[in-house]
């Protein structure tokens, strides 16, 4: 499999894929052979660049050049939900397959993951959770048992979440956050950084604190994360 990446920005990544390359056939969700091409990233000072070892082709643009040669795309993008949902929604759009970023060692038995999606190091995935495509969640973060992830989330480092929660499309949850269990959280709600939720946070919801509360909502730009079927209708 032939990967490019969206999004040449954190180092860690490319210490992920050099870490998964040397152990190719036992990375989670991963085949046995994934060859990093390199990045793709719409900042156009970045065109032509070497990123820690990987070249940094280009933009959107260049994405034709990779058309029928089987590329598949993995978005690295994090901190806006909306957009890696709209970056990832036009590379599927132009007809690019999704691929998983995995770490090695994060153990997947029992849990169901779509495509997409981008886990780091360290993060804990207990019995019976399930996650949907073109999501992130980054190191040490811990997803309780038959909790579930939904479409273009985002989870930051240290981030707790409880059993049987329900976490919807385009969530961010910031760093060191704690959720309880079967605590509800609704498409494209952020909850901010250090905060415990008590209670079901609603659609576009922002909420702070300990306990958390609403504080404000975000802009209602779209009812879900899936980036399948909703390109259709762009």
């Amino acid at each position: 499999m032939k990967v490019l990446l969206l999004g040449a920005k954190n180092p860690q990544t490319v210490r992920i894929i050099d870490i998964i390359r040397e152990n190719q056939g036992r990375a989670p969700g991963c085949p046995e052979r994934m060859e990093f091409l390199g990045f793709i990233d719409n900042d156009s000072s970045k065109k032509g660049t070497d990123f820690h070892g990987y070249r940094v082709f280009g933009g959107f643009e260049v994405l034709d050049d990779f058309s029928g040669d089987d590329v598949h795309i993995v978005n690295t993008i994090t901190g806006a939900t909306d957009i890696r949902y709209e970056t990832t929604r036009e590379v599927v759009r132009r007809g690019f397959p999704l691929a998983n970023l995995i770490y090695p060692t994060v153990d997947l038995r029992m849990a169901r993951v779509g495509v997409g999606n981008y886990i780091q190091e360290a993060v804990q995935i207990q019995a019976e959770v399930s996650i949907g495509d073109n999501s992130s969640i980054h190191m040490g973060a811990l997803i309780g048992h038959e909790s579930k992830i939904g479409n273009s989330t985002f989870i930051a480092h240290a981030v707790s979440i409880s059993g049987v929660v329900e976490i919807g499309d385009g969530v961010l949850i910031g760093t060191n956050s704690t959720i309880l269990p079967h605590i509800k959280i609704g498409n494209w709600a952020t909850i901010g950084a250090g905060a415990v939720v008590t209670k079901d946070v609603p659609d576009y919801a922002i909420v702070v604190g300990n306990p958390a509360k609403i504080v404000k909502y975000n802009e209602e730009k779209y009812a879900d994360g899936e980036v399948f079927e909703s390109y259709l209708d762009a």
